[in-house]
Protein backbone atom coordinates (compact mmCIF):
# COMPACT_ATOMS: atom_id res chain seq x y z
CA UNK A 1 0.00 0.00 0.00
CA UNK A 2 2.81 2.58 0.79
CA UNK A 3 4.56 1.65 -2.52
CA UNK A 4 1.27 2.21 -4.50
CA UNK A 5 0.89 5.81 -2.32
CA UNK A 6 4.47 6.86 -2.65
CA UNK A 7 3.89 6.22 -6.36
CA UNK A 8 1.11 7.91 -7.07
CA UNK A 9 2.42 10.74 -4.36
CA UNK A 10 5.57 11.11 -7.38
CA UNK A 11 3.03 11.39 -10.43
CA UNK A 12 0.75 14.06 -9.00
CA UNK A 13 4.21 16.10 -8.24
CA UNK A 14 4.99 15.79 -12.07
CA UNK A 15 1.51 17.31 -12.93
CA UNK A 16 1.59 21.06 -14.12
CA UNK A 17 1.50 22.97 -11.69
CA UNK A 18 -0.97 25.32 -13.97
CA UNK A 19 -3.16 22.87 -14.50
CA UNK A 20 -3.86 22.19 -10.69
CA UNK A 21 -4.32 26.01 -10.40
CA UNK A 22 -7.10 25.88 -13.23
CA UNK A 23 -8.36 23.22 -11.57
CA UNK A 24 -9.03 24.63 -8.49
CA UNK A 25 -10.33 27.45 -9.33
CA UNK A 26 -13.03 25.80 -11.09
CA UNK A 27 -13.78 23.73 -8.59
CA UNK A 28 -13.94 26.85 -5.95
CA UNK A 29 -16.58 28.05 -8.79
CA UNK A 30 -18.44 25.66 -8.27
CA UNK A 31 -18.85 24.88 -5.15
CA UNK A 32 -19.90 28.06 -4.68
CA UNK A 33 -22.01 28.14 -7.49
CA UNK A 34 -23.81 24.80 -5.94
CA UNK A 35 -24.22 26.97 -2.26
CA UNK A 36 -25.64 29.29 -3.68
CA UNK A 37 -28.59 27.67 -5.58
CA UNK A 38 -28.91 25.49 -2.37
CA UNK A 39 -29.81 28.30 -0.54
CA UNK A 40 -31.68 29.93 -2.98
CA UNK A 41 -33.97 26.36 -3.11
CA UNK A 42 -34.30 26.20 0.36
CA UNK A 43 -35.51 29.69 0.85
CA UNK A 44 -37.95 29.71 -2.25
CA UNK A 45 -41.67 30.19 -1.59
CA UNK A 46 -42.05 27.39 -4.18
CA UNK A 47 -40.72 24.60 -2.51
CA UNK A 48 -42.45 25.33 0.70
CA UNK A 49 -46.02 24.99 -1.20
CA UNK A 50 -47.40 23.97 -4.30
CA UNK A 51 -48.70 27.35 -5.80
CA UNK A 52 -51.96 27.91 -7.99
CA UNK A 53 -51.89 29.70 -10.78
CA UNK A 54 -52.11 32.76 -9.26
CA UNK A 55 -48.74 31.78 -7.99
CA UNK A 56 -50.14 32.00 -4.24
CA UNK A 57 -48.73 28.96 -1.86
CA UNK A 58 -50.68 26.32 -1.68
CA UNK A 59 -52.01 24.39 1.61
CA UNK A 60 -52.84 20.72 1.72
CA UNK A 61 -55.20 18.83 4.00
CA UNK A 62 -57.25 15.85 3.82
CA UNK A 63 -60.18 15.95 3.73
CA UNK A 64 -61.34 13.48 6.13
CA UNK A 65 -58.40 13.30 8.47
CA UNK A 66 -57.99 10.54 10.82
CA UNK A 67 -57.44 10.79 14.45
CA UNK A 68 -53.53 10.12 14.93
CA UNK A 69 -52.58 6.76 16.31
CA UNK A 70 -51.12 6.68 19.93
CA UNK A 71 -47.67 6.69 21.00
CA UNK A 72 -45.41 5.24 23.60
CA UNK A 73 -46.20 5.84 26.98
CA UNK A 74 -42.73 7.48 28.12
CA UNK A 75 -40.36 9.31 26.15
CA UNK A 76 -36.16 8.34 26.74
CA UNK A 77 -36.16 10.30 30.14
CA UNK A 78 -38.83 8.35 31.77
CA UNK A 79 -41.62 11.21 31.44
CA UNK A 80 -44.95 10.17 30.74
CA UNK A 81 -46.31 11.21 27.20
CA UNK A 82 -49.27 12.26 27.26
CA UNK A 83 -51.89 13.36 24.62
CA UNK A 84 -54.15 15.33 27.04
CA UNK A 85 -51.54 18.12 27.34
CA UNK A 86 -51.48 18.52 23.70
CA UNK A 87 -54.95 19.83 23.37
CA UNK A 88 -55.58 22.71 21.71
CA UNK A 89 -51.88 22.08 20.01
CA UNK A 90 -50.64 21.55 16.68
CA UNK A 91 -48.40 18.17 16.86
CA UNK A 92 -45.35 17.23 14.30
CA UNK A 93 -44.82 13.73 15.17
CA UNK A 94 -41.37 13.43 13.69
CA UNK A 95 -39.87 10.32 12.68
CA UNK A 96 -35.83 10.78 12.65
CA UNK A 97 -32.19 8.81 13.52
CA UNK A 98 -29.44 9.95 15.05
CA UNK A 99 -27.52 8.18 11.95
CA UNK A 100 -29.75 9.94 9.27
CA UNK A 101 -27.64 13.19 7.62
CA UNK A 102 -31.02 14.67 6.72
CA UNK A 103 -32.53 14.34 10.25
CA UNK A 104 -29.15 16.11 11.93
CA UNK A 105 -29.64 19.18 8.84
CA UNK A 106 -33.52 18.94 10.08
CA UNK A 107 -32.74 19.04 14.19
CA UNK A 108 -32.01 23.51 14.52
CA UNK A 109 -35.31 23.88 12.36
CA UNK A 110 -37.32 21.47 14.80
CA UNK A 111 -35.60 23.35 17.49
CA UNK A 112 -36.36 27.04 16.28
CA UNK A 113 -40.32 25.71 15.40
CA UNK A 114 -40.15 24.45 19.21
CA UNK A 115 -39.47 27.45 20.97
CA UNK A 116 -41.52 29.95 18.35
CA UNK A 117 -44.82 28.61 19.00
CA UNK A 118 -43.44 27.15 22.29
CA UNK A 119 -47.72 27.10 23.78
CA UNK A 120 -49.12 26.34 20.49
CA UNK A 121 -47.11 23.40 19.06
CA UNK A 122 -46.38 19.91 20.35
CA UNK A 123 -43.12 18.05 18.38
CA UNK A 124 -42.02 14.60 19.43
CA UNK A 125 -39.34 13.17 18.09
CA UNK A 126 -39.83 9.55 17.26
CA UNK A 127 -35.99 7.67 16.97
CA UNK A 128 -35.70 4.64 14.68
CA UNK A 129 -31.86 4.44 16.27
CA UNK A 130 -30.85 0.72 17.22
CA UNK A 131 -28.97 2.13 20.20
CA UNK A 132 -30.22 1.89 23.66
CA UNK A 133 -32.22 5.21 24.77
CA UNK A 134 -29.64 6.79 26.53
CA UNK A 135 -27.55 7.29 23.45
CA UNK A 136 -30.35 8.81 22.15
CA UNK A 137 -30.76 10.96 25.25
CA UNK A 138 -26.78 11.92 24.93
CA UNK A 139 -27.37 12.86 21.20
CA UNK A 140 -30.63 15.16 22.03
CA UNK A 141 -28.55 16.68 24.89
CA UNK A 142 -25.32 17.69 22.71
CA UNK A 143 -27.58 19.18 19.96
CA UNK A 144 -29.99 21.14 22.71
CA UNK A 145 -33.36 19.75 21.21
CA UNK A 146 -35.82 21.04 23.60
CA UNK A 147 -38.77 18.36 22.68
CA UNK A 148 -39.95 14.94 23.82
CA UNK A 149 -38.50 11.68 21.97
CA UNK A 150 -39.52 8.28 22.07
CA UNK A 151 -38.04 5.13 20.77
CA UNK A 152 -39.96 4.17 17.44
CA UNK A 153 -41.58 0.57 17.87
CA UNK A 154 -43.00 -1.61 15.25
CA UNK A 155 -46.53 -1.35 16.05
CA UNK A 156 -45.69 2.77 16.37
CA UNK A 157 -44.60 2.49 12.69
CA UNK A 158 -46.91 0.08 11.28
CA UNK A 159 -49.78 2.56 12.96
CA UNK A 160 -48.70 5.47 11.38
CA UNK A 161 -48.59 3.54 7.67
CA UNK A 162 -45.46 2.84 7.04
CA UNK A 163 -42.78 5.51 7.07
CA UNK A 164 -40.87 6.27 3.67
CA UNK A 165 -37.98 7.79 4.18
CA UNK A 166 -36.47 9.49 7.27
CA UNK A 167 -37.02 12.05 8.56
CA UNK A 168 -40.93 11.82 7.92
CA UNK A 169 -43.10 14.31 9.45
CA UNK A 170 -46.56 13.99 10.36
CA UNK A 171 -48.81 17.25 10.62
CA UNK A 172 -51.50 16.59 13.69
CA UNK A 173 -54.27 19.09 13.73
CA UNK A 174 -55.51 21.04 17.16
CA UNK A 175 -58.02 18.10 17.42
CA UNK A 176 -55.60 15.68 17.36
CA UNK A 177 -56.28 14.40 13.56
CA UNK A 178 -53.79 13.78 11.21
CA UNK A 179 -53.61 16.21 8.17
CA UNK A 180 -50.80 15.75 6.69
CA UNK A 181 -47.30 14.26 5.98
CA UNK A 182 -43.89 14.94 4.78
CA UNK A 183 -41.21 12.51 4.08
CA UNK A 184 -37.95 14.21 3.57
CA UNK A 185 -36.77 17.61 4.46
CA UNK A 186 -38.90 20.56 3.49
CA UNK A 187 -38.50 24.11 3.98
CA UNK A 188 -39.17 25.49 7.40
CA UNK A 189 -41.84 27.86 5.89
CA UNK A 190 -43.75 25.00 5.01
CA UNK A 191 -44.20 23.86 8.69
CA UNK A 192 -44.78 27.74 9.77
CA UNK A 193 -47.60 28.08 6.98
CA UNK A 194 -49.26 24.42 7.85
CA UNK A 195 -49.46 25.58 11.87
CA UNK A 196 -50.09 29.15 11.41
CA UNK A 197 -53.10 27.66 9.09
CA UNK A 198 -54.14 24.96 11.86
CA UNK A 199 -54.19 27.60 14.70
CA UNK A 200 -56.17 30.36 12.72
CA UNK A 201 -53.67 32.47 12.03
CA UNK A 202 -53.46 34.33 9.07
CA UNK A 203 -51.19 33.00 6.08
CA UNK A 204 -49.96 34.18 2.82
CA UNK A 205 -51.25 31.04 0.96
CA UNK A 206 -54.86 29.36 -0.45
CA UNK A 207 -55.71 25.63 1.80
CA UNK A 208 -56.73 23.14 -0.36
CA UNK A 209 -57.87 19.48 0.39
CA UNK A 210 -57.45 16.08 -1.13
CA UNK A 211 -58.89 12.29 0.02
CA UNK A 212 -56.12 10.33 1.68
CA UNK A 213 -55.47 7.44 -0.95
CA UNK A 214 -52.35 6.08 0.67
CA UNK A 215 -50.32 9.43 0.94
CA UNK A 216 -50.45 10.10 4.52
CA UNK A 217 -51.69 6.24 5.76
CA UNK A 218 -50.79 3.62 3.54
CA UNK A 219 -54.03 1.68 4.38
CA UNK A 220 -55.68 4.24 2.54
CA UNK A 221 -54.31 2.86 -0.86
CA UNK A 222 -57.51 0.61 -1.27
CA UNK A 223 -58.94 3.93 -1.92
CA UNK A 224 -56.94 5.10 -5.09
CA UNK A 225 -58.45 5.04 -8.33
CA UNK A 226 -54.86 5.82 -9.57
CA UNK A 227 -51.38 4.41 -8.75
CA UNK A 228 -47.38 6.43 -9.54
CA UNK A 229 -46.01 4.67 -12.24
CA UNK A 230 -49.07 2.04 -12.99
CA UNK A 231 -50.58 2.76 -16.46
CA UNK A 232 -54.74 2.27 -16.34
CA UNK A 233 -55.80 3.93 -19.31
CA UNK A 234 -57.95 2.38 -21.89
CA UNK A 235 -59.49 0.06 -19.41
CA UNK A 236 -63.13 -1.24 -18.96
CA UNK A 237 -64.79 0.24 -15.78
CA UNK A 238 -64.96 -3.39 -15.12
CA UNK A 239 -61.00 -4.12 -15.64
CA UNK A 240 -60.07 -0.97 -13.68
CA UNK A 241 -61.69 -2.44 -10.99
CA UNK A 242 -60.14 -6.03 -11.48
CA UNK A 243 -56.77 -4.30 -11.96
CA UNK A 244 -56.98 -2.70 -8.46
CA UNK A 245 -58.46 -5.78 -6.36
CA UNK A 246 -55.23 -7.30 -7.29
CA UNK A 247 -53.49 -4.56 -6.50
CA UNK A 248 -54.84 -4.15 -2.81
CA UNK A 249 -54.86 -7.77 -2.79
CA UNK A 250 -51.21 -9.22 -3.75
CA UNK A 251 -48.12 -8.49 -1.92
CA UNK A 252 -44.65 -6.92 -3.24
CA UNK A 253 -41.92 -9.36 -3.62
CA UNK A 254 -39.46 -6.32 -2.70
CA UNK A 255 -38.94 -7.10 0.63
CA UNK A 256 -41.10 -4.24 2.03
CA UNK A 257 -44.62 -6.21 2.99
CA UNK A 258 -46.81 -4.44 1.64
CA UNK A 259 -49.24 -4.74 -1.04
CA UNK A 260 -48.67 -3.75 -5.07
CA UNK A 261 -50.49 -0.61 -4.35
CA UNK A 262 -48.89 0.36 -1.12
CA UNK A 263 -45.54 -0.08 -2.40
CA UNK A 264 -46.32 2.63 -5.73
CA UNK A 265 -47.47 4.42 -3.22
CA UNK A 266 -44.75 3.95 -0.56
CA UNK A 267 -41.55 4.08 -3.13
CA UNK A 268 -42.65 5.10 -6.22
CA UNK A 269 -39.25 4.30 -7.45
CA UNK A 270 -39.11 0.26 -6.43
CA UNK A 271 -38.95 -1.64 -9.86
CA UNK A 272 -40.24 -4.69 -8.15
CA UNK A 273 -43.83 -3.50 -7.75
CA UNK A 274 -43.69 -1.25 -11.02
CA UNK A 275 -42.93 -4.75 -13.12
CA UNK A 276 -45.55 -6.60 -11.11
CA UNK A 277 -48.02 -4.22 -11.65
CA UNK A 278 -47.76 -3.88 -14.93
CA UNK A 279 -48.12 -7.59 -15.31
CA UNK A 280 -51.19 -7.73 -12.96
CA UNK A 281 -52.65 -4.94 -15.47
CA UNK A 282 -51.88 -7.10 -18.65
CA UNK A 283 -53.37 -10.28 -17.10
CA UNK A 284 -56.29 -8.49 -16.06
CA UNK A 285 -56.76 -7.20 -20.02
CA UNK A 286 -55.69 -10.27 -21.64
CA UNK A 287 -57.91 -12.48 -19.24
CA UNK A 288 -60.99 -9.99 -20.49
CA UNK A 289 -60.17 -10.37 -24.11
CA UNK A 290 -60.06 -13.96 -23.99
CA UNK A 291 -63.17 -14.09 -21.79
CA UNK A 292 -65.01 -11.87 -24.13
CA UNK A 293 -63.60 -14.26 -27.29
CA UNK A 294 -65.01 -17.05 -25.98
CA UNK A 295 -68.71 -15.62 -25.39
CA UNK A 296 -68.38 -14.52 -29.00
CA UNK A 297 -71.18 -16.43 -31.08
CA UNK A 298 -70.20 -18.69 -33.65
CA UNK A 299 -70.95 -18.56 -37.21
CA UNK A 300 -73.47 -20.61 -38.40
CA UNK A 301 -72.58 -23.42 -40.62
CA UNK A 302 -72.48 -23.15 -44.29
CA UNK A 303 -75.54 -24.66 -46.28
Amino acid sequence: MFCAASHFIMKVVRVDMRRILVATIVAIALGAAAYVIRGARASSPAQSAPQGDDKTPVIRFVKNPEIAPPLPGRDISGAVVSRTNWNGKVVLVNFWATWCPPCREEIPEMIALQSRYKDQLQIVGISEDDDPAANVMKFAQQRGINYPIVMATQEVVAAYGGVPALPTTFVIDTQGRVVQKHAGLHPMETYVREIRALLGQPIDARIETFEDTGQLFLKNAVNATELPGVNLTGLTPEQNKAALHRLNAESCTCGCTLTLSQCRVNDTECPVSGDLAAKVVKEVVDSNVGHARAKRPSSPPKI
